[in-house]
């Protein structure tokens, strides 16, 4: 499904009081769990409490339940801390909040006194939604400004004409729940020149600053930002090396971000960088391909993602 068809379908899902998720009743019973880790943030993101709560009634005996319903970072420190407690691990959980506060305040002295750009995190792409929840807080820490996300809260639709007036000097896509290569791929679908985008916005994506001053990047939502556990602060040091890429080195994997080749998205495309002919076929390059920044499938010859 394209993202907007997952708009549109968990839209009408949710308007009509059903689950995103069905529970194995008859597995969960068999495990007769005594501790079940759930969610009550976001009904999309994973079963929640409606869910959780009918599935009880099928258990042998009732478990605890710990909900982890974190909007700051604060938050998820303090689901940790219930996690250690529930486990019995309630040391290990300091060492590693420790560890984490330590790599925070190493990075906010780090970026204090750099320029701040304005920054649009963007969590979704059809239709354009911008980020919440702790997200706008990383931005903060690694020395940006997200002047359309909210703070604490839901991640929101916006308008097109809301991300231009902001003017953001560095946009970073980051749609919820997907890795890179399936980032770059949504970028290429929504983004490129052969979208529905291409006619409606995309003079007001081609005028933006980040795009611009070629500042647009995709990045591994999944592992940095979509999921409320530690590697969050891996997310706001790889945001600072995105928005100080001289002051800030990133030591993390590679994959875990990709710089937008706009030129592709215009649908510019040169020989023999992109392409070479052979006879009536066009084969693509690995130049290319690795530009484009996902595996299509079609069995390219210079795929280097097989």
């Amino acid at each position: 499904m394209s993202q907007s068809e997952i708009d549109r379908t968990v839209a009408e899902r949710m308007r009509q009081g059903l689950s995103l998720y069905q529970i194995d009743e008859k597995l969960l019973a068999e495990l007769a769990p005594d501790l079940i880790l759930t969610q009550n943030l976001c009904q999309v993101c994973a079963p929640s409490g409606n869910e959780v709560s009918q599935v009880l009634k099928a258990l042998p005996h009732e478990p605890e339940i710990l909900w982890m319903t974190p909007k700051s970072i604060a938050e998820i420190f303090q689901n940790l801390r219930d996690l250690g407690v529930a486990t019995g691990e309630s040391q290990r959980a300091e060492v590693i909040i420790n560890d984490c506060h330590a790599r925070i305040e190493k990075l906010r002295a780090a970026t204090c006194g750099l320029p701040q750009p304005r920054v649009f995190c963007m969590e979704w792409l059809d239709p354009v939604y911008a980020c919440g929840h702790w997200v706008p807080e990383l931005v903060k820490i690694a020395g940006g400004v997200d002047g359309v996300g909210r703070d604490g809260g839901e991640s929101v639709r916006v308008p097109w004409e809301k991300v231009a007036e902001w003017a953001p000097e560095v946009l970073v896509i980051m749609p919820c729940g997907f890795n890179l290569s399936q980032t770059m791929q949504q970028i290429s679908e929504h983004l490129g020149p052969y979208s529905s985008f291409a006619s409606e916005h995309a003079s007001l994506f081609f005028n933006l600053p980040a795009v611009r001053d070629n500042r647009v990047y995709a990045v591994d939502a999944n592992s940095y930002f979509a999921r409320p556990g530690p590697r969050v602060v891996e997310g706001a040091e790889l945001l600072a090396h995105l928005f100080h890429p001289n002051e800030i080195p990133w030591h993390g994997p590679a994959e875990s971000f990709q710089q937008v080749d706009l030129d592709l998205l215009r649908g510019s495309l040169t020989e023999p960088r992109d392409y070479y002919r052979e006879g009536d076929a066009v084969v693509f390059t690995e130049s290319y391909l690795k530009r484009r920044g996902y595996c299509c499938g079609s069995g390219c010859r210079h795929c280097p993602y097989q």
